[in-house]
């Protein structure tokens, strides 16, 4: 005879599967409020579907990077979280009739992206990772070589930038879609690099934490084993994050239908707009960043919050601009001074705070810090 299931199995239910259930409530509550015109209603629902889909992809995501180990491991997670960006920045792009603001919150999106993977992400991990082991340790190649990257990509998206004060619009096309070869080009480098050549260059270098870490995980292990994810092969769980993303695609073309008319009633500018949808975004990594922080894995951190934002810039621009061009929609990479300029900032205040390989909880505030002076521009500019 079974007896009834305890508070703690309860608990640990709800600890496990809330993100599943609340995507599946959610979605429902947008379906049913989409259809009423309930735009504010339906705007909230489809974007909490969205983060708790978005944190179920970052779950299962983190079985596999487990199994395939660094770099690939980061490389499932960070993959599987650009693709929610993509597929919600190309919502708001095809959305009902294209504007201005459309494509302004577009490439608004794109920064805010990597200001909030480099700040907000990379930020809060290290800050809470500071406040539990003082310092902690990483291997500095790793943020060498990201900060490096990052650098030349955003200078590649300055050049298109500066041809917008040209009368020629023709040129400033051309030279959006060269710079995207470019940049594309540019990845399939870095992932030889990372994956082939250099791969010790992005694993970690603590070994003095090694039996620590092992112990956490083996305290962990028998909580874990009862998650649903962990008992499904891995080709399983690939088709989980495909059938999952595709219900963020689902949910992200209600978000941007009805999302556009609510920050049209608010005054929300096209610049805050696209941080809002940044951080939806984001949100599933962040979570992912502070649990691995908290298990002093400040090497997962800056693999996620780097990696990510190299892959939000070499791979979403270009992927974006295509499919613009497959749907007929003249999109450029002629950014605002605003948004290279943070972006460029971020890079070096990134570079400042990881280059020696350690990490603190004061660098953590000062990534935090620079994007709440960020989020105020954008909110106003």
């Amino acid at each position: 005879m079974h007896s009834d299931p305890s508070p703690s199995n309860w608990r640990d239910l709800v600890e496990d599967y809330w993100d599943i259930a609340l995507g599946i409530v959610a979605a429902l509550a947008a379906f049913y409020t989409h259809h009423l015109h309930l735009t504010y209603v339906a705007t909230l629902f489809s974007a909490l579907s969205i983060v708790a889909f978005s944190v179920t992809v970052s779950e299962v995501a983190e079985i596999l990077a487990e199994r395939l180990g660094e770099p690939y491991g980061s490389f499932v997670l960070t993959f599987s979280a650009v693709a929610v960006e993509i597929i919600l920045l190309y919502m708001i792009l095809t959305a009902g009739e294209v504007d201005r603001k459309a494509l302004e919150t577009v490439k608004s999106g794109i920064i805010s992206a990597v200001i909030v993977d480099m700040n907000v992400l990379l930020g809060l991990a290290v800050f809470v990772g500071g406040l539990a082991f003082k310092e902690q340790e990483h291997n500095e190649d790793t943020s060498s070589t990201y900060t490096t990257i990052l650098f030349i990509s955003s200078i590649a998206l300055l050049v298109p930038s500066l041809l917008k004060f040209s009368e020629n619009s023709e040129k400033l096309f051309q030279a959006s879609v060269t710079i995207s070869i470019l940049l594309l080009t540019y990845y399939f480098i870095i992932y030889i690099f990372q994956t082939k050549t250099h791969s010790h260059f992005f694993k970690s270098t603590a070994r003095s934490r090694v039996l620590r870490l092992q112990k956490r995980r083996h305290q962990a292990q028998e909580h874990e084993g009862d998650y649903i994810f962990e008992r499904f092969p891995t080709w399983a769980n690939l088709l989980v994050v495909f059938a999952l993303i595709f219900g963020v695609g689902i949910m992200a073309e209600i978000f941007a239908h009805d999302s556009a008319s609510v920050f049209a009633d608010l005054g929300i500018t096209a610049g805050l707009a696209g941080l809002i949808i940044a951080i939806i975004s984001v949100s599933p990594e962040l979570i992912t960043a502070i649990k691995a922080a908290k298990n002093d894995q400040i090497q997962r951190v800056i693999n996620i919050a780097m990696g990510a934002s190299t892959v939000s810039i070499l791979l979403t621009v270009p992927i974006l601009l295509f499919l613009a061009y497959l749907k007929g929609i003249t999109f450029t990479l002629d950014f605002n001074s605003l948004q290279i300029g943070a972006l460029l900032l971020t890079v070096i205040l990134a570079w400042k705070t990881t280059d020696n390989g350690e990490t603190n909880y004061i660098e953590g505030v000062s990534h935090l810090m620079f994007f709440a002076c960020f989020a105020v521009i954008a909110a106003m500019y």
